[in-house]
């Protein structure tokens, strides 16, 4: 059974899964690399001769650090994970649902990851305020870059629902035909 949603695109549930799939694997790729070379910089950090100087806050800022660096590389790669312990169930189309989820997750644990290195970084090199200053506006950068122009990409584009959702009728409304 193919669908059409008046946006060009004509595929059926499962055709739309292993496109989504495809997409999202790309998308999975930078994100992993990422944090798999920052996680990989910040394990390496505790065997430095200057990590017994740091002060009590700083390593504090160092555990959560690692464990929040940690969470992100489970969750950018669980998507993965879920994807071969599913394969071969008729599952697609809830598999990538799922790994979506995982994947903004992932990408919400990243921004914490990415301040708290900031931080830790900033005290150090500068030992002031600034430092807080400095990953506040830095955190709003990330936040416009990640989540801001994307949303307001959606609310000016079009109103409607996303393209790629499963209950779409043909309306015959060509907004948004653009697709991301």
């Amino acid at each position: 059974m193919t669908e059409t949603h008046g946006r060009g695109r004509e595929e059926t549930q499962e055709e739309r899964a292993d496109r989504q799939w495809s997409e999202l694997l790309q998308e999975l790729r930078v994100a992993q690399t990422g944090v798999q070379i920052l996680f990989g910089f910040m394990l390496a950090v505790v065997f430095q001769e200057r990590f017994t100087d740091l002060v009590e806050v700083d390593r504090n800022i160092y555990v959560v650090t690692v464990m929040l660096g940690a969470a992100t590389a489970a969750t950018l790669i669980g998507p993965v994970s879920y994807h071969r312990l599913l394969t071969g169930r008729r599952m697609k189309p809830q598999t990538v649902i799922w790994a979506s989820r995982m994947t903004v997750l992932g990408l919400v644990l990243l921004f914490c990851t990415m301040c708290s290195t900031l931080l830790l970084i900033l005290r150090v090199a500068l030992h002031n305020q600034l430092a807080l200053w400095l990953v506040g506006g830095m955190a709003l950068w990330f936040l416009l870059c990640w989540f801001g122009f994307p949303l307001w990409a959606v609310a000016k584009g079009r109103s409607g629902p996303r393209v790629d959702d499963t209950d779409d009728t043909d309306d015959g409304d060509d907004r948004g035909s653009d697709r991301a």
